[in-house]
């Protein structure tokens, strides 16, 4: 099977599969392959096909043009107010970041469709908070919620027409809407902020993309648990990373959620320990692993404290774990 077959398998539910993707959601860190380079790993080298694993076609629907205005501190925001919005429109949604959608399906379908193809779309936690900084997002759902409604109506109609372009031209299998909206003890906003500000928005896109039969998945950190029931109440199938640093259990959450497909979920903090440990933390997945409905994969990237050797070791058991419990008739 080619890896566009096996996530394709995966996600059906059902179907032959010879094992189940061997994926790292995530690239590697930089400070983590300049560790492995000293190590001995040949420099500047396509890691994915180094450590044979699964590749994916995964375009991420721009929003910005090329010429609009970064941030000038982390986390700090362009934008403060309605009138600033106004004028910095003309660098976003534009024609230019549609082409640059339209270019990324092409060459999916020209060159990669051997390939599962994943789409990122920036979602309507995301999105206000990469405009108006941190701090003066979380502000403006009390302060300048009209705001927040313009910006997540003007993203959702942009988002519309990038559906358009990307099936025309080839559906994906699993998609995901960036969002990041919980942190170590849980969501930064309340079910009624979520419900008035985000639901909306999805439960257009939402039908749009499972029509095609697309299946949507979010992608937030921290502790998701808390969010599930709201994501479900929005139609959304799936999630990663589950940081397993903020406390979230795989097995836990396919034992309340069954059908909920998940993505990461090793600890990635136990990969230094060596073999024994990380075939502890494979053993501590099982039950999710066997559901059918569960990739093992990095919680997060992986950190530069795991060796060459130690990362070939985790690299070894995922297959070992991918064919043992994932292959089906």
């Amino acid at each position: 099977m080619n890896g566009r077959e096996r996530f394709e398998a995966f996600f059906r539910g059902e179907g032959y599969m010879d094992r189940l993707p061997v994926y790292e959601w995530a690239p590697w860190w930089g400070d983590t392959v300049a560790a492995w380079e000293k190590e001995g790993l040949p420099p500047r080298i396509d890691l994915t096909e180094y450590w044979k694993m699964d590749r994916d076609w995964h375009p991420w629907m721009p929003v910005r043009g090329m010429d609009c205005p970064n941030e000038k501190t982390f986390g700090g925001g362009i934008i403060e107010t309605e009138e600033d919005y106004e004028n910095i429109k003309k660098y976003l949604y534009t024609d230019d970041a549609l082409a640059w959608v339209e270019r990324g399906v092409k060459e999916y379908v020209q060159d990669k469709s051997d390939l599962p193809l994943w789409i990122t779309l920036e979602g309507f936690f995301w999105f206000p908070r990469m405009l108006l900084g941190i701090e003066n997002h979380l502000y403006a759902f009390y302060d300048d919620p009209d705001l927040i409604l313009k910006i997540n109506r003007d993203l959702c109609e942009y988002h519309k027409k990038c559906l358009e372009i990307v099936y025309s031209y080839a559906t994906p299998i699993f998609m995901t809407f960036c969002e990041d909206m919980s942190y170590n003890n849980g969501p930064m906003l309340s079910r009624e902020m979520y419900n008035r500000f985000m639901l909306p928005f999805y439960n257009e896109l939402i039908p749009i993309l499972k029509s095609h039969g697309t299946k949507v998945m979010i992608d937030t950190d921290g502790d998701v648990e808390p969010l599930i029931p709201w994501f479900l109440d929005a139609g959304i199938e799936g999630v990663l990373p589950l940081e397993r640093m903020a406390g979230v259990d795989a097995n836990r959450v396919h034992e309340m959620y069954p059908d909920f497909y998940m993505i990461g979920g090793f600890d990635k903090t136990v990969l230094h320990r060596g073999e024994e440990a990380i075939r502890a933390e494979f053993e501590r997945l099982l039950p999710a692993i066997k559901s059918g409905r569960y990739l093992p994969s990095m919680d997060h990237q992986t950190p530069p404290d795991a060796s060459l050797e130690n990362y070939a070791c985790y690299r070894r058991l995922l297959e070992e774990y991918a064919v043992k419990y994932g292959a089906r008739e």
